[in-house]
């Protein structure tokens, strides 16, 4: 077995989406088995643009369960001593999970290979300061390959089954894990125990 060696946020990310699924769906009373989970690490959407622009960034990974669909992002405590106890998520992140839970809950098997129809019949309800993804870009291409495949997974999309999540990473011999947090379900993440110096172990077959 490979062991690979990998250093920050990015990284912790995918650690935890390996080693500790299980737990982080127990903190949402999720009783699908991790093997029975689908997962998007660091599924992008374009940069994202300014107003009326289609592009709206990067999720650090979207987690699919059988029962919830869960758009996540990451924060650490970048190896220094965090004490605050309020963490705050940035405008724009906010933004990318109000436009993708969208997406979800417009989304239906009947636009498949038909984003145009998608875009006619959905863009009236499209409220943001943003367009929705011209047919025939990269990102409807992809935005229609990620809702199909969740879709088939989750078997629903509704705002009850759409979660926002942000892993907060820290290592508990200097920080201190935040504990408040808005429109967020919080999910600290001690990583003390897994750095070698100041990277994290991976392993591959």
């Amino acid at each position: 077995m490979c062991k690979i060696l990998g250093y920050g946020e990015d990284v912790l990310t995918l650690w935890a989406l390996k080693r500790r699924t299980s737990d982080i769906l127990k903190s949402f009373h999720d009783q699908t088995a991790p093997s029975d989970c689908l997962i998007f690490y660091r599924p992008s959407f374009g940069r994202s643009g300014g107003e009326q622009s289609a592009e709206f960034g990067e999720f650090d990974a979207i987690l699919a369960s059988s029962e919830n669909i869960y758009l996540v992002e990451s924060k650490w405590d970048n190896l220094a001593s965090f004490k605050n106890s309020k963490i705050t998520i940035r405008p724009e992140q906010k933004l990318r999970h109000q436009i993708f839970s969208w997406y979800l809950t417009h989304w239906d098997k009947k636009y498949h290979n038909n984003w145009e129809s998608f875009v006619k019949e959905s863009q009236h309800d499209f409220k943001f300061k943003k367009t929705i993804a011209p047919s025939n870009s990269l990102l409807a291409t992809n935005l229609e390959f990620i809702l199909n495949k969740l879709l088939e997974h989750c078997k629903r999309f509704s705002p009850n089954n759409i979660k926002n999540m942000l892993l907060f990473f820290y290592n508990a011999e200097k920080s201190r894990k935040p504990t408040e947090i808005k429109d967020f379900t919080l999910i600290p993440i001690d990583y003390s125990k897994e750095i070698l110096g100041n990277f994290v172990a991976l392993y591959s077959q």
